[in-house]
């Protein structure tokens, strides 16, 4: 049995144009519905100005919810003054967001910033099984194009779930 304590989940709050996303616990792919959901929404989030992601209270993050978060960064390059923010302060979660080349995309810091009051749990958006097939697929292919590494790390997990794809269709 899985405890709840350490069970993801993701909080999110607008306000004066800066947008929080806080993830919390072990956030795995079950979430990455919910993250697609958020980047989706900040893509054409009317003025936005600033998006902050809180990873203080995350123990863990797979790699497909990373591929979701630089999904994130992604959906709002170019529509602001300054890349998306990550603040992480576990060594382990660093390290990966340090080699998966997450510093080329968001500002990392490790300060505290100021919480919003309305920090609100989103509801979880639900996905079948094709739909999280899809969105591993997705998020390991942005991270395949933040860096050489990751290319290199990915590119097996990505031509298997590709032909894993083209079976399950010729069915």
């Amino acid at each position: 049995m899985v405890s709840t304590m350490n069970e993801g989940r993701i909080k999110a709050a607008f306000e004066s144009g800066v947008f929080v996303l806080k993830l919390c616990g072990d956030v795995r792919l079950t979430l990455c519905a919910t993250l697609d959901a958020e980047a989706q929404r900040l893509a054409d989030l009317p003025g936005l100005r600033a998006v902050m992601v809180d990873l203080r209270e995350t123990t863990n993050v797979d790699s497909t919810a990373l591929g979701f978060l630089a999904k994130v960064a992604l959906a709002v390059k170019g529509r602001l003054e300054q890349p998306a923010t990550i603040i992480a302060e576990h060594p382990d979660v660093r390290r990966m967001l340090d080699v998966m080349g997450f510093s080329r995309y968001f500002t990392l810091v490790e300060a505290p910033l100021t919480e919003p009051a309305d920090l609100a749990e989103l509801p979880h958006v639900e996905s079948d099984e094709s739909g999280i097939h899809q969105r591993i697929l997705e998020a390991h292919r942005i991270l395949m194009h933040m860096s050489d590494h990751n290319r290199h790390e990915f590119q097996p997990l990505v031509e298997l779930l590709e032909s894993q794809r083209a079976k399950a269709s010729s069915h």
